[in-house]
């Protein structure tokens, strides 16, 4: 697994805290997608699965470094759903919970790894749980979250919790453009900030397929403006990636409203400007407040409303924003 820069303080500290013996046995580690949070909890485990450590490091020799480096050490456990299913149930966890409290079959450390506690069900929750509580000696747990208000609380009060920030800007740029050289340097800044500064997310964002999704978004959106016809934006929104796209949206017309309170240094799209100020202009200040969280809820009803008609309600939200843009005419 790749190693980041700006994962090494983060590293150090909770590396540190376990050779102070402060070590917590469960953490929860709350991070944008994007960020490494994987691979920092990866590092973690290769360090606590060491059997010769090297000061903060993993010495890479011992047999418990190999077994870590070909990902087939039998004490290092990924809890993950099954095969066919998009959340990780009550037997899964019981199973594995029988698991940790036999022997370890290397001598060692027992390892959990979680890389989305979001995923596990109530019942789920509530059976590790009860491992937390009662953990069998030597076992580590290493849950990660983007979103910790969505798990149960009891379940957040048992585990040390850790926010891994995103790197600051010019860390981030720097990384992108050594990843990406023929980027932009503006198209590179622009999906930093779509991406809440997660470069690895940015990275994703800029390959050419998703990158002209986006292009080809936004020429839609300018012509709509011109035409007045908000429903051929229809076929952009109506995907799987809805999310992403109404993100993309979003964004722009939130930029439109700080570039009306003359903002415009802090805009996230700073390679679309031209699209923003015409944006800002087709509206006054209130109503592309509106139409902003008008596309919010609309995005939320997406998300939260199980067997909702997809289609159905971006039409409905387009005409209203069809309206709304004649009404300024």
């Amino acid at each position: 697994m790749n190693w980041y820069p700006w994962l090494n303080h983060a590293y150090r500290q909770l590396v540190e805290s376990h050779q102070q013996g402060r070590g917590h046995h469960a953490i929860l580690l709350h991070a944008h997608e994007g960020t490494g949070a994987g691979a920092l909890l990866y590092g973690l485990s290769r360090w606590l699965m060491c059997q010769d450590k090297q000061g903060m490091k993993s010495c890479g020799k011992c047999h418990g470094c190999h077994l870590m480096l070909a990902e087939t050490h039998s004490d290092w456990h990924v809890l993950a759903p099954e095969k066919g299913k998009n959340s990780i149930g009550v037997d899964t966890v019981r199973q594995l919970s029988e698991k940790l409290y036999e022997y370890s079959q290397q001598g060692g450390a027992k390892i959990v790894w979680l890389p989305s506690a979001e995923l596990l069900t109530d019942a789920a929750s509530n059976a590790l749980l009860k491992t937390l509580e009662e953990p069998p000696q030597n076992t580590y747990f290493l849950l990660q979250c983007q979103h910790p208000a969505n798990l149960l609380a009891t379940l957040r009060s048992r585990c040390f919790y850790y926010f891994l920030p995103a790197p600051e800007n010019t860390m981030g740029l720097y990384w992108l453009q050594n990843q990406l050289p023929a980027i932009a340097s503006l198209d590179a800044q622009t999906a930093l900030k779509l991406s809440q500064g997660a470069p690895l997310a940015a990275e994703r964002l800029l390959q050419a397929d998703k990158w002209q999704q986006r292009n080809s978004l936004c020429q839609a959106i300018a012509q709509v403006l011109d035409k007045y016809d908000t429903l051929s934006l229809l076929p952009l929104l109506n995907c799987d990636d809805v999310q992403q796209s109404l993100h993309w949206l979003i964004s722009l017309l939130s930029d439109a409203v700080k570039w009306r309170q003359q903002a415009q240094n802090y805009c996230v799209n700073q390679d679309q400007q031209v699209l923003i100020h015409r944006l800002a202009a087709t509206q006054n200040m209130e109503k592309l407040l509106s139409t902003v969280d008008d596309w919010i809820r609309c995005r939320h009803q997406l998300l939260s409303v199980v067997g909702i008609n997809r289609e159905l309600l971006l039409t409905e939200q387009l005409l209203n924003w069809e309206k709304q843009l004649c009404s300024t005419q």
